[in-house]
């Protein structure tokens, strides 16, 4: 049996990225988790924490950061795979990693750029979420043209983002009289564990079949409907909710009227998008325009992870559910 690939994170002690690099260990891959050498006195709590859950599990904590390019160089020379899962701010810099694989000389089989949600290249996303998927597109191209090894990880919503408020926009817990639906309700949408991303992602790095391809997220207990979440829901507290549906025409306005200057999107990571804007424009691109289930998987372009690892046994969205009850 081959050697597991040694698997550098940037971007350890994010959202995503915790998950990946513990899934990482899990899986028996030598884990690196590139961090910013700050004292431990400065730390919030919660992040020393996780550092030391880190070392627990055995991954080796490298100083550098992602604006320094000699400990990024230093960093990849030993490893054989680069995960970057830093957040949206960051993801213009990503041209940085790329350029520090380059000068590593090292032999990366793998690059996952920060991806983790949407397919960039096949959205029908309005400003501004366009404005924040271009950044992603233009990551995909600059790797793509650097001729480093890549794999794209598509794993649609984040259970935990998008499953407390039942799938609504704007709103911040569970449903206690009605649901807000955008559009039919009838669109399907993904919603992944985050745990799961993190297994199905470190499954990807060393098979050749997800070679220079975007790995999909679509377990099929995780696809619903907007309205067929809400029925589970209701099934499961014993209680019918009223429904106030929310046409395109109207998601639309409501967008438009929040929304920022183009002057400001163009320099999004220094001046970030009004944050409520930005979920609207993604539950408009997910519910209305279906764009995490709204186009077929061909293999000239894509793999499909759980039919790829039916061994990963992933949480549904009912057992996620569960949680709350």
């Amino acid at each position: 049996m081959a050697s597991k690939s040694k698997i550098l994170v940037i971007g350890a002690t994010g959202y995503i990225g915790k998950h990946i690099v513990l899934a990482s260990a899990r899986q028996g891959h030598p884990t690196f988790a590139l961090v910013r050498a700050s004292a431990r006195a400065d730390q919030p709590p919660a992040k020393a924490k996780l550092l030391q859950d880190f070392q627990a599990a055995g991954v080796t904590l490298l100083h550098g950061d992602l604006y320094d390019h000699g400990s990024l160089v230093s960093a990849i020379k030993q490893v054989d795979v680069v995960i970057s899962t830093v957040g949206f701010l960051q993801w213009k810099d990503q041209t940085k990693i790329i350029d520090a694989i380059k000068d590593s000389g090292a032999d990366i089989k793998r690059f996952l750029p920060s991806e983790f949600g949407h397919d960039v290249d096949r959205v029908n996303a309005v400003e501004s979420t366009k404005s924040t998927f271009d950044i992603k597109v233009q990551i995909r191209r600059a790797v793509e043209a650097s001729g480093i090894p890549y794999t794209y990880v598509c794993s649609n919503f984040f259970a935990g983002y998008f499953l407390p408020t039942l799938g609504q926009a704007g709103v911040t817990g569970l449903p206690t009289d009605k649901v807000v639906i955008l559009g039919d309700g009838n669109v399907k949408a993904v919603f992944v564990d985050e745990d799961d991303i993190g297994a199905y992602t470190v499954k990807a790095v060393d098979d050749p079949r997800t070679l220079n391809k975007a790995l999909y997220l679509r377990p099929p207990g995780d696809i619903l409907s907007h309205n067929e979440l809400v029925s589970l829901w209701e099934k499961k507290v014993g209680k019918t909710f009223k429904r106030v549906y929310v046409s395109e025409e109207e998601v639309l306005k409501k967008i438009q009227e929040s929304s920022v200057p183009l002057n400001a999107i163009d320099a999004i990571h220094h001046s970030p998008v009004p944050l409520n804007v930005l979920i609207y424009a993604i539950h408009h691109s997910v519910f209305i325009k279906g764009d995490h289930t709204n186009f077929e998987i061909e293999p000239s372009f894509g793999v499909e992870a759980s039919e790829l690892y039916p061994d990963v046994k992933y949480t549904s969205v009912d057992e996620y559910l569960n949680r709350f009850l």
